[in-house]
């Protein structure tokens, strides 16, 4: 049985703001797909930090990358230039469209460039156009704007009254889209996969025929690639399934593969960005971007993207027989959902037989494992979440 010790709920409960329900462990070391908690028990990890160690833990070139560049420089500011970060954004423009890139810290300080970047754009292209149609149930981030942009209101409700300017519309829904375009319309958000609410890939033709009408309406297309991007769904980014590019694209999540990084990068037509109108302190520093450096190395080098797309359809084909009623996904950012709510319980069972998947509401289960993830330990997960399914 999985247990956390009495004296470390104790001290969480004293220390840590309860913003969110922990599971019953703690973790202490890990490496490739496995982690261990204090008593030394191992577990098979598909989630992955939720979808952000793409190489699994400690992996040896990126803890080597991190090593040395923290013996030589951690951090000066982006008052200075310095190499890894130049290194960085010419590798992430090289593997996606032509941009320029901003570096922040996460998925939310991402899209807040992004929504920076739409209303500046509006302001000099559009006679001051500013609201951005979203989708009801995407998640963008946790800040003000980001959560507003989110379309949750179990995660905007609370912190009303809300910032204007974002119209929400259901995803996977071009005429809806199309029907809430209006003048004061400066760009479509959508995520590529809807990650958050339990893995929702979009219909083919959706968002050819998105990008499509950004065009002939002269709005931008920001894409949200925090959680789809890098190797996730069998392509370097989503929207390469479908053969376009965006205007604005995000990323996070695996990108510092476990160190906090994050990236907004804009092409011509979007790049209004000027010095002053956005700033991170430790955006893009040394530190976070060699360990990006590292991790894009040897995805490209191990052919993981390619692997990724492999692995993608055996882990989907092996989820259908645990009694869900529906299995969906793309590459390795899979999910089934429960006709019953019993996904949390399923949960727990998982963990307490050694094997880590999320439950992301009472219906669904998400798993995002590392890119690195074999045959043989997808096979072990379906032996075990086939005798919990029972």
């Amino acid at each position: 049985m999985s247990s956390v010790t009495k004296s470390t709920l104790e001290l969480a409960e004293r220390y840590l703001m309860q913003t969110g329900r922990r599971l019953p462990v703690t973790f202490v070391r890990g490496r490739g797909c496995r982690v261990y908690d204090e008593s030394g028990r191992e577990y098979l990890d598909l989630v992955a930090g939720i979808a952000v160690n793409l190489l699994g833990h400690s992996h040896p070139e990126v803890v080597r990358a991190i090593s040395e560049q923290a013996g030589a420089l951690i951090h000066t500011s982006n008052l200075y230039f310095t190499q890894p970060q130049i290194d960085l954004a010419q590798r992430l423009v090289e593997l996606s469209f032509p941009s320029r890139v901003f570096f922040c810290n996460s998925g939310a300080e991402a899209n807040e460039a992004a929504i920076k970047i739409a209303r500046k754009w509006g302001a000099r292209q559009r006679d001051g156009a500013f609201e951005i149609i979203a989708t009801a149930g995407s998640f963008h981030g946790r800040t003000l704007a980001t959560v507003t942009a989110g379309g949750q209101q179990k995660y905007s409700d609370p912190f009303r009254p809300l910032p204007g300017g974002f119209v929400h519309v259901a995803y996977d829904d071009l005429d809806a889209i199309k029907a809430a375009t209006t003048s004061k319309t400066v760009a479509v958000m959508l995520e590529p996969v809807m990650g958050e609410i339990g893995v929702v890939p979009p219909s083919p033709g959706y968002l050819r025929g998105v990008r499509e009408w950004c065009d002939t309406q002269d709005v931008l297309l920001i894409l949200d690639e925090v959680q789809t991007g890098l190797g996730r769904t069998g392509r370097w980014f989503a929207h390469q399934h479908h053969s376009i590019t965006p205007d604005v694209m995000t990323l996070a999540k695996g990108l510092g593969g476990g160190v906090p990084i994050g990236a907004c990068l804009a092409n011509p037509r979007a790049d209004v960005f000027e010095p002053g109108d956005h700033g991170s302190t430790f955006g893009g520093n040394p530190l976070a971007c060699t360990a990006a450096l590292a991790v894009l190395h040897v995805i490209e080098r191990d052919g993981l993207v390619a692997h990724a797309a492999e692995m993608g359809e055996l882990l989907q084909s092996s989820l259908a027989d645990l009694g869900a009623k529906a299995v969906r996904g793309q590459g390795l950012m899979q999910a089934f959902e429960f006709a019953e709510p019993r996904a949390k319980a399923f949960q727990l069972s998982c963990l307490d037989a050694g094997l880590i998947v999320n439950a992301v509401d009472d219906h669904s289960v998400r798993l995002v494992p590392p890119l690195i993830i074999t045959a043989e330990e997808i096979d072990n997960a379906h032996a075990v979440m086939q005798k919990v399914a029972g």
